[in-house]
């Protein structure tokens, strides 16, 4: 249960930062306190958790073709595409996360969320779950 806590926590700060330097990605801006920002962070980012946990597999499968083409480019797109998918179930859940367009808003997108997920994944070590206490 911690291990997906802090997954999310990941999420949330890696969003929340894309959502800082990327124009075209909004998150939670409408919201009228910090704690309702915070809140809306977190769940986007559950939401996000859960896109890549069940539709990036399937997705990557079927690419593979292009990825092999491209030499792993093509990924880039599949994490953008997630990127859309997460703004548009956000917006039929009613939590305030945007994404402008996919070409230029989407693909900046993934490559700062992968970026800054990148880093702090290697700052939070993950915890083994078959660990003995």
């Amino acid at each position: 249960m911690a291990n997906i806590a802090l997954r999310i926590g990941v999420n949330a700060v890696a969003l929340w930062l894309t959502a800082l330097v990327v124009p075209g990605i909004r998150l939670g801006e409408s919201a009228t306190s910090t704690g309702n920002q915070i809140v809306t962070i977190l769940l986007v980012a559950a939401v996000f958790g859960v896109v890549n946990a069940f539709m990036k597999p399937v997705v990557t499968f079927f690419s593979i073709p292009f990825i092999v083409l491209t030499l792993g480019l093509f990924l880039i797109v599949v994490n953008a595409a997630m990127l859309v998918i997460t703004a548009w179930l956000a917006g039929v859940l009613g939590l305030d996360f945007s994404v402008d367009n996919f070409f230029w808003s989407a693909i900046l997108g993934s490559l700062v969320l992968s970026f800054v997920s990148w880093v702090l994944a290697t700052l939070v070590p993950e915890r083994p779950t078959n660990q003995l206490r």
